[in-house]
């Protein structure tokens, strides 16, 4: 007598629900399946089933797997979480006895089985007892797009795909930060939605899509849907940037948005700054600066030499009053020792009374250098920049000692340079006066980036030559720690409380 052999599980991906873009394959399972089960509400209704319908024939056994809740209100000891858990438990079970019994299942899932859809709780629970196969299908997020007609994604840009039962303040970081983006189960969410859209600065752009290829479809721009019309079966789309008009809602008129990029690369970036430079149809900063934004199909850049701020800040200026949206680029924070003040001195001339002007912080360089090296920071501190370039030495000088006589932690900036080789060896020996020689001193150069090294040496032991442009350096006030762990690495902090008297 030879031994029964286990079914087969299938997750059939039945499209965004037009029958008509079911699969070949998605058919052919469902006519070789035994058994076909599918998710639905109380109500009994399922939409799975409804796509299917066509296909399902009466010598079918059918499994109807039915939600014991459908919002968080339960009495389940367990809560919503538990109260699934054990129905999705049950409902594997249920599968699990035609399977050993030999038989064919088909779980069907609208769009795509895998893709926030019902069928990958069934997987996770049967994939690894039995034979298994996933069939792909449209998803309602290429079905939106299609129906709106217009490029969801292209060239470079990144799609954010998003469930609107986020945290407001989290849709709304990661509207600001991406291209473009399709927000998923609508309904009851859609009031905070819509505001992280216009929070986000976004919702002129957005479009909705409700039942896509379905009955009762309905397309529109976002900001005129009624939020009392909003099914779950609608999402929300940010089409592709390239190449799309300004949608009506943007302000004609153009507007500078100086930004910081951090002390390096895109790990650092905000998401508001993301979201700024990818909006831009101008990039304007020191070229160094501009290398660190990613070049946009449509967007011009235009970068310039270091010791130009206030020309680069009229440039842009000029480029908004002709209606352009122009981002001018800081490392760091625009706001420390950076290119919000010229932009903002330029500003407050009458030509540019009506330009829009903006700043949006950034990590600074004294930010991150204490991150790397502990926290330094951790109480009352100074930034000086030690460049005399804009300000008298004796300027400088006098600020140093009047920040080491308060015991003030403090943060330099531009120490040093190839025509500025002195300012260090001066305000070493400026500090040593107020300080201990064991000072700590923490020398941070070129944080984040490729050639990153920080480490601390003594007041007493810094070196003027090991410090360039590139290098920030925190002095410590009488109160930092500096120790070695058991794990060999070396941490610095300054604490909280400061001793009385």
């Amino acid at each position: 007598m030879s031994e029964q052999k286990n079914g087969r599980l299938y997750g059939v991906g039945l499209g965004p629900g037009d029958p008509a873009l079911m699969t070949v394959r998605a058919v052919q399972v469902i006519a070789e399946a035994d058994v076909v089960a599918y998710h639905s509400a109380r109500h009994g209704r399922s939409i799975a089933r409804s796509i299917a319908a066509g296909h399902i024939r009466p010598d079918h056994i059918e499994e109807a797997l039915v939600y014991p809740v459908t919002t968080e209100t339960t009495d389940h000891p367990g809560g919503y979480r538990g109260a699934l858990d054990d129905f999705y438990a049950e409902a594997a079970a249920r599968l699990a006895v035609h399977l050993d019994a030999g038989r064919t299942v088909a779980v069907l899932a609208e769009g795509d089985p895998l893709f926030y859809g019902s069928y990958m709780h069934m997987h996770k629970r049967l994939a690894d007892r039995y034979p298994t196969e996933v069939i792909p299908g449209v998803t309602s997020v290429s079905a939106a797009a299609a129906r709106l007609g217009t490029p969801l994604v292209e060239g470079e840009e990144v799609l954010t795909i998003l469930p609107g039962t986020l945290p407001e303040e989290e849709l709304t970081a990661r509207l600001a930060a991406t291209d473009t983006a399709v927000v998923m189960k609508l309904g009851r969410t859609f009031p905070a939605v819509r505001r992280a859209f216009e929070a986000s600065g976004r919702l002129p752009e957005a479009r909705y899509v409700e039942r896509a290829t379905m009955a009762g479809e309905r397309t529109g721009e976002l900001a005129g849907i009624d939020a009392g019309s909003v099914p779950y079966f609608a999402v929300a789309v940010l089409p592709s940037r390239i190449d799309a008009p300004r949608p009506e809602g943007v302000p004609g008129g153009g507007e500078v948005a100086v930004v910081g990029t951090g002390p390096a690369g895109p790990l650092w970036l905000t998401p508001e700054t993301r979201g700024v430079l990818a909006a831009a149809d101008d990039v304007v900063g020191y070229t160094t600066y501009l290398e660190r934004v990613p070049v946009r199909p449509g967007q011009s850049r235009h970068g310039s030499d270091n010791k130009v701020e206030s020309e680069r800040a009229e440039f842009a200026l000029d480029l908004a009053r002709r209606g352009r949206r122009v981002a001018v680029v800081s490392g760091g924070d625009p706001g420390v020792f950076a290119m919000a003040t010229a932009v903002l001195e330029a500003a407050s001339q009458d030509r540019y009374a009506q330009v829009p002007v903006r700043v949006l912080p950034g990590v600074t360089a004294a930010n991150a250098a204490a991150a790397r090296a502990g926290a330094p920071l951790g109480h009352d501190y100074a930034t000086i920049s030690l460049s005399d370039r804009l300000k008298p030495w004796e300027v400088i000088a006098e600020r140093l000692r009047a920040a080491a006589c308060a015991d003030l932690v403090l943060a330099l900036y531009n120490p040093g340079s190839r025509s500025r080789t002195w300012q260090v060896g001066k305000a070493r020996d400026l500090l040593l006066e107020h300080r201990s020689p064991d000072t700590p001193v923490v020398l941070g150069r070129d944080v984040g980036g490729p050639a990153e090294s920080v480490r601390t040496v003594r007041l007493a032991d810094l070196d003027p030559a090991e410090v360039d442009m590139r290098t920030i350096l925190i002095v410590g006030s009488s109160q930092t720690r500096w120790v070695r762990r058991g794990d060999g690495r070396q941490i610095v902090w300054t604490p909280r409380r400061y001793p009385e008297g």
